[in-house]
């Protein structure tokens, strides 16, 4: 039998320690060379097939298309379920950033949350690239140099919708509104481009949110109103069961025409063609829009074949993409130890992609690109399971969204 004395076993413990410490510290090394892109989103809520599985995918797509392997860039790109619950959110963030190495946060398909994960992101210094949400004081007064806001937001919607509808003719509004900050919102920011373009708002009705079924007694009042457009101030199932209710009510064959203000292929995929025909909404992307689109969203459709890439997955391929040429450009180290390095280098290079084509973001994290304001077809021009749309307008960039002196954003300069 061997006897192995203590100075035996502290001299073998201490290579055992160094060798754990060389490993470690070679892993540590290793895990400080990727670059970790969270998709942080609803993937089992109401949002799901607007944001979800298909915005995991687009992300996916982007890292795909760069050939970042090839560039010698590892990338990662995880998922996170908001729930949306502000606090559940943060807390993932939170850990992502702490504990997980993650380097930028994007989607966020939730107001509340990315508002929130804005003031993690500014005093960790890393990135939020907000795909999916909507508020427009996210480049307003709460608007901060570590968050971009890339997709759409509130403001412009409002500004395509409701000054177009009133330009063709629809000079009398009424509006059926979620009754909640993001709700009260769009009625206030469509009122204002109503009023702009000469039209009235002749009243608004409010219902409760969550929980609202049956929109009756607000489509009621909407055609008492005798207003020639009826806003919908709403999202997601809100929207599918009040169109297909004011179908059933015959409220468009009235002469009433339904304006959407935050609409999504989905939506009109749940609506059908013959109850969501004529309305009017605006979207920065659609699949059929020109040969780029068209490739993107095949891409993309490989990865989720059940559901048509929309504006807010392309917003996250398109955010990815812009901000990995970033992180080439500044490298991996310095983009791991500052995201506002980052953000600095993607406010001062043009941007370029497949889902929106040239564009730029400004100073005060607006990133600027084309909106469009689009008719639904009659299931007769229709000719195939996702030909939903009419281009009726085009509107530039810096027409779309509202112009940076006007949103009072601290970083935004004179």
């Amino acid at each position: 039998m061997t006897i192995v004395n203590r100075r035996q076993i502290l001299a073998g413990g201490a290579v055992a320690g160094a060798a754990t410490l060389t490993s470690g510290r070679a892993w540590a090394q290793a895990h400080d060379q990727v670059i970790r892109i969270g998709v942080l989103a609803d993937f089992s809520g109401p949002y799901r097939s607007t944001s979800g599985p298909t915005s995991l995918a687009a992300a996916q797509q982007a890292v795909e298309d760069l050939g970042m392997t090839n560039r010698g860039i590892k990338v990662e790109v995880i998922q996170g379920d908001h729930q949306n619950r502000p606090d559940a959110a943060l807390a993932l963030a939170r850990r992502w950033i702490d504990q997980d190495g993650v380097d930028m946060i994007c989607e966020v398909n939730n107001s509340a949350i990315a508002l929130a994960v804005a003031n993690l992101v500014k005093d960790k210094d890393k990135v939020q690239l907000a795909s999916g949400a909507a508020s427009s004081a996210l480049t307003g007064p709460q608007c901060t140099a570590n968050t971009i806001q890339w997709t759409y937001d509130t403001w412009m919607f409002s500004n395509v919708v409701g000054g177009a509808s009133v330009r063709a003719g629809g000079d009398t509004w009424y509006m059926i509104t979620a009754d909640y900050a993001f709700g009260h919102q769009l009625e206030r920011d469509v009122g204002a481009f109503v009023q702009k373009a000469g039209g009235r708002v002749l009243g608004s009705a409010r219902y409760p949110f969550p929980g609202t079924a049956d929109f009756s007694s607000f489509l009621l009042q909407a055609q008492a109103s005798r207003a020639k457009v009826v806003g919908l101030a709403m999202a997601a199932a809100d929207m599918v069961n009040c169109v297909k209710q004011a179908h059933e009510f015959g409220l468009t064959r009235r002469g009433a025409q339904l304006a959407g203000m935050i609409m999504f292929v989905q939506d009109i995929k749940a609506i059908g063609l013959e109850a969501a025909q004529g309305m009017l909404l605006s979207e920065v992307f659609y699949h059929d829009l020109n040969d780029r689109t068209r490739g993107l969203a095949q891409r993309i459709l490989r990865r989720t074949p059940d559901n048509m890439p929309g504006q807010e997955h392309a917003g996250t391929y398109s955010c990815v993409i812009h901000y990995l040429k970033a992180v080439m450009e500044v490298g991996v180290a310095r983009a791991k130890a500052s995201g506002l390095d980052v953000v600095t280098m993607m406010k001062r290079m043009p941007t370029d992609d497949d889902a929106f084509g040239p564009g730029l973001v400004r100073q005060d994290g607006r990133k600027i690109h084309p909106a469009y304001l689009f008719q639904v077809k009659t299931p007769a021009e229709s000719h195939g399971p996702w030909d939903f749309y009419n281009l009726k307008a085009t509107v530039t960039g810096d027409e779309a969204f509202r112009p940076m002196n006007e949103g009072g954003c601290p970083l935004v300069r004179g």
